[in-house]
């Protein structure tokens, strides 16, 4: 099978399309042909070393959808045929994936391989970052930054369903129409304004509730201007660059403020959650609440170039690879 691999962290370089053989599936795995794989920034930490890969070399990725054929000793819960999603496969830049059975679930007959693909790990993200990390409700006003990427423009549809004010920021014009029109109340070019001063202007100077920041560096600590006293800032991600060393008397000099930083496997951490989650986010597709927008598509021997979109912010929606 063909496979993206990885023999030393560095730049989108290092991603090399070789010829692998097959893996076989043990006691607990299903081996999966897919049909496609989500590409996310977390590939990205784990591509340059800022995560660190259990050995090297290793194949990225651990997003995607196929097809089970065949099942490792002991599976019972799926069967051959079965069409099925993960955010925990064992590289899934592949034609074919192994995958822990107790991390896949099965798809609906109305969600396709590439919607899942696209919508697995973003989606599940969105869930727990509204549901659960913070609940989000009418009364809820909140800031998204990078609203019109893959897990902000679920996230800003999802927190308009529910109820909430929803305030996005963005890096162009056509980003931020892209924004508006998933759910986004107000969003704030941050080239051309200061989103901190537009914050205070749309609230009134009330300020938010949350403010869910995966952008990292470029965007701390002047998030932390954003929310109102004992209000709580969400890093789930730092795609411009690593946070700096944080002196936690911040939080009480901006207003005794919560700080989280969480992760979707902290939330999906048996079979129980997994399912909760993924069973919320099929349900708001399948209603039309949240529609699921993929802007990029590359075969899989050009991986190495979406990476090279995906980092440089000139993507919008979720970007899969193309296997099946």
């Amino acid at each position: 099978m063909k496979a993206i691999t990885v023999h030393h962290v560095g730049g989108p370089e290092v991603l090399t399309l070789e010829d692998r053989d097959v893996p076989q599936p043990q006691a607990g795995e299903i081996l999966v042909a897919q049909k496609a794989a989500g590409l996310n920034f977390i590939d990205v930490y784990f591509r340059t070393g800022l995560y660190k890969a259990e050995s090297l070399p290793f194949v990225l990725g651990k997003e995607g959808a196929g097809t089970v054929v065949a099942l490792g000793e002991g599976v019972s819960s799926f069967a051959i045929g079965d069409r099925v999603a993960y955010t925990a496969g064992k590289g899934t830049y592949a034609e074919q994936v192994l995958v822990d059975a107790a991390m896949a679930v099965k798809l609906p007959d109305e969600i396709d391989e590439e919607t899942a693909a696209a919508a697995m790990l973003k989606g599940m993200t969105a869930e727990y970052l509204l549901r659960r990390t913070f609940r989000v409700g009418p009364e809820t006003v909140l800031l998204f930054h990078a609203a019109a990427g893959g897990v902000g423009l679920i996230a800003g549809q999802w927190a308009k369903h529910l109820g909430a004010t929803v305030i996005g920021t963005a890096g162009s014009a056509e980003k931020c129409e892209l924004a508006r029109a998933n759910g986004y109340d107000h969003v704030v070019n941050y080239r051309e304004e200061n989103f901190v001063e537009r914050v205070l202007e749309i609230t009134g100077g009330r300020k938010c509730d949350v403010v869910y920041d995966s952008v990292g560096k470029d965007t701390f600590p002047a998030s932390l201007d954003c929310l109102k006293p004992r209000g709580l800032w969400v890093s789930f991600g730092q795609s411009s660059g690593k946070l700096p060393d944080i002196d936690l008397a911040i939080l009480n000099q901006k207003g005794s403020l919560f700080a989280t930083r969480p992760s979707l496997f902290g939330y999906v951490t048996n079979r129980a959650e997994l399912d909760e989650s993924a069973g919320a986010l099929f349900e708001v597709i399948r209603s039309g609440a949240v529609k699921i927008r993929i802007d990029q598509r590359y075969p899989l021997n050009e991986a190495a170039e979406a990476h090279r979109h995906l980092e440089s912010r000139a993507t919008t929606g979720a970007t899969i690879l193309t296997l099946g």
